[in-house]
C-alpha cells in the first residue's frame, strides 16, 4: 500500500463524517476565541499537515495555503485555499516551494515524525519559509502531560515536551513569544466536547492546568 493511500484510509477510519463535522465546529470556536488574534487578517498563512482543513478553511487571512501528504486534502479545502501535496522532508519536493509566509500553523503533526532529525528538518523548513518577523504557531501533544495515552494512536512516533520543543526552536534561531505547556486536552474525542464547553474552557486558563495535555507556542523569526 502506498503511503498516501495508507494515510487516506487511516484518517477516514479514525474520524467518521459526524466526528469531522463536530471537529470543524470546535475549530471554529478555537479560531474565533483564541487563534485569530495571533494570525492577522492580512497575513499570508501556511498550514502544514492540516488535512481536514479545519483551521485553514476557517481562519481569516489574505492568502491561505495548505501542505499535506493526504491526497484527499484538496477535497476538504475551500476554493480560496491552495493545496500542495508535497513532502517537506523530501529535498527535491521542498525546493520547488519558493513562497514566503507571515504565519505558519502546525497542529498535531510533529508527533507523527519518526525522529528528532526529521523534526529539525521541518522546523528549519518553517524558519526558511517565514518572512522576517513572521511567526510559527504550534499546537502539539505534550508528552510530559499525555504519556499515558500518547501511543494510543498507531501513527504517533516522536515524544515531544514543551521543554524539548523550546530548546530546538531556539537552536534553529526562533525567539519564543508564547509558551503554554498545558493548553487543550489531548484529544477532540475527550473534554471539552461541545463548542459551548470549549468557549467556556478557553476563558478559564486555570482549568488548562488540570485538563490540558497539549501545548501551545508562538515562535518568531527575528526581523
Amino acid at each position: 500500500m502506498q503511503q498516501q493511500e495508507y494515510l487516506a484510509k487511516l484518517y477516514s477510519n479514525r474520524f467518521n463524517l459526524q466526528e469531522q463535522q463536530a471537529k470543524a465546529k470546535l475549530w471554529k470556536v478555537l479560531i474565533q476565541q483564541f487563534l485569530q488574534q495571533y494570525v492577522g487578517r492580512d497575513a499570508v498563512v501556511l498550514d502544514i499537515g492540516g488535512g481536514y482543513c479545519e483551521f485553514i478553511n476557517q481562519v481569516q487571512a489574505r492568502e491561505k495555503y495548505l501542505i499535506d501528504l493526504n491526497p484527499d486534502a484538496k477535497h476538504f479545502a475551500d476554493p480560496d485555499v491552495q493545496v500542495m501535496n508535497i513532502d517537506v522532508l523530501d529535498f527535491e519536493q521542498r525546493k520547488t516551494l519558493s513562497k514566503k509566509f507571515d504565519r505558519i500553523f502546525v497542529s498535531n503533526f510533529f508527533e507523527h515524525l519518526r525522529s528528532k532529525e526529521e523534526l529539525i528538518e521541518v522546523l528549519a523548513f518553517c524558519y526558511e519559509h517565514l518572512n522576517p518577523g513572521g511567526k510559527l504557531l504550534v499546537i502539539q501533544p505534550n508528552f510530559k502531560y499525555s504519556f499515558r495515552e500518547y501511543y494510543d494512536f498507531i501513527d504517533h512516533h516522536l515524544p515531544i515536551t514543551h521543554i524539548s520543543l523550546e530548546e530546538v526552536l531556539k537552536t534553529i534561531g526562533f525567539r519564543i513569544d508564547v509558551m503554554i505547556p498545558r493548553f487543550l486536552p489531548f484529544s477532540t474525542k475527550g473534554r471539552p466536547s461541545s463548542p459551548l464547553l470549549l468557549e467556556i474552557y478557553l476563558k478559564l486558563p486555570i482549568v488548562w492546568k488540570l485538563l490540558g495535555a497539549q501545548l501551545f507556542t508562538i515562535a518568531s523569526k527575528p526581523a
